[in-house]
């Protein structure tokens, strides 16, 4: 990246510091915002790098689209679920929260058969119900300070309670005490606003910022997420709070699958997102977010061609052993030959595997029917069985499906 960061330049050349900070607040690619960071206006340049790596993100994003229309819906339902437990299980790893995927997978299966909460009572219910509801392109409000508690009640506050009942919100709506976010060697790294008043007016002007539709909607997608951050308008769970928001918004301007892998992105690069967090909120930056929308353009643009790959060779995989099918035991046979076809998609998309129910539904037979062909294809030593909770998935095993070929 050619754009410095000033904290950098104060170091280097301090009798340019000021005469950069200037120029950049003043350019007529400038941005400024109602919005402070260390008493400074904050700001961000629209650069003609930043504005490449958006580009590349739309480009990328329609081969995406074009690439989900050539494969099977079985295929794509089986990937989304798995991205979707690899997104909770990483957001929480961020925060230091350790959550199973077979925890979270056990929740999903429970979501999809309409189990009542109140009889579950598992942790991260809400959370996985709220990513869950992204695939049905849920209108969430993002409106208000009130809207913004609602929805941490929904997602975060039980967990936030089960690890710490101290860390519930005091305040009216947010917390009413100080709060300061620490590194390994419990060194305060960044202070959140304060009083709660201020932590209110900050999350308006935030809100507002996301809402101004003159300016370009990754770039206040990626703002938004650094202003939370700065804010920390919670004693705990402001991290998974604002990944979720994030995903949320990605889902509504890109591939909805897309808010389904960036947290996978985040924790591959977690040093350059706490990094770009850090820099922005340092005093000797004045207020510039440059920085972290960099580093955020790039997270998501990652994302977009990690998203393209995983389902390009996929695809290509799955081509080469839909052209097998017919050496497989019985594989000549028309339902014989359906079956493998959704076991495979299965092996190569899915987490855990097809479920029992749906399998069923995408072959169109009777339970009895199903389980003496899938006791045929364990007997030839070709199928992958998991039980979670009260729920069969299967798969076929393709690494033994290799060695046969």
């Amino acid at each position: 990246m050619i754009y410095q960061e000033l904290s950098k330049i104060y170091y280097q050349n301090r009798a340019s510091y000021t005469v950069e900070y200037e120029n950049r607040y003043n350019s007529p690619d400038t941005i400024r915002l109602d919005f402070l960071i260390n008493e400074k206006p904050a700001f961000f340049v629209q650069s003609a790098e930043i504005s490449n790596i958006v580009h590349q993100i739309l480009r990328v994003d329609k081969k995406v689209s074009v690439l989900k229309t050539s494969l099977p819906g079985v295929a794509l339902e089986q990937f989304r679920k798995r991205c979707l437990i690899d997104e909770i299980v990483l957001t929480n790893k961020i925060e230091g929260v350790h959550s199973s995927r077979r925890e979270i997978a056990t929740i999903l299966n429970e979501l999809e058969n309409t189990v009542d909460e109140k009889k579950s009572r598992k942790r991260f219910w809400g959370l996985v119900n709220k990513y869950f509801k992204l695939r049905a392109n849920e209108n969430i409000s993002l409106e208000t300070c009130g809207d913004l508690r609602e929805l941490y009640n929904e997602i975060v506050l039980s967990e936030v309670l089960e690890e710490n009942p101290q860390n519930a919100p005091d305040g009216e709506i947010f917390r009413k005490g100080p709060e300061s976010v620490y590194n390994a060697a419990l060194k305060e790294i960044h202070r959140g606003t304060y009083p709660e008043s201020a932590i209110c007016e900050e999350i308006e002007k935030a809100f507002k910022f996301l809402h101004d539709e003159s300016i370009d909607n990754l770039y206040r997608i990626a703002i938004f997420h650094y202003l939370l951050g700065y804010i920390h308008p919670f004693y705990d769970g402001n991290g998974r709070l604002a990944r979720f928001i994030l995903s949320y918004l990605l889902s509504q301007e890109l591939d909805p699958l897309l808010a389904y892998r960036i947290s996978y992105t985040i924790t591959e690069h977690i040093s350059n997102y706490n990094k770009a967090f850090n820099t922005c909120n340092a005093p000797r930056n004045l207020g510039d977010v440059t920085p972290f929308l960099y580093m955020m353009l790039n997270m998501i643009s990652i994302s977009t061609i990690q998203l393209e790959e995983a389902l390009l060779s996929r695809r290509n995989r799955l081509t080469g052993y839909e052209r097998i099918i017919s050496i497989l035991p019985n594989g000549n046979n028309k339902r014989m030959s359906s079956i493998y076809d959704v076991l495979i998609q299965a092996g190569l998309f899915s987490e855990n595997g097809i479920s029992t129910k749906e399998l069923k539904g995408f072959i169109k037979t009777s339970f009895t029917t199903l389980k003496k062909e899938l006791d045929f294809i364990g007997n030839h030593d070709l199928l992958v069985k998991n039980t979670i909770g009260r729920e069969n998935f299967y798969m076929l095993d393709l690494e033994k499906l290799d060695s046969l070929v």
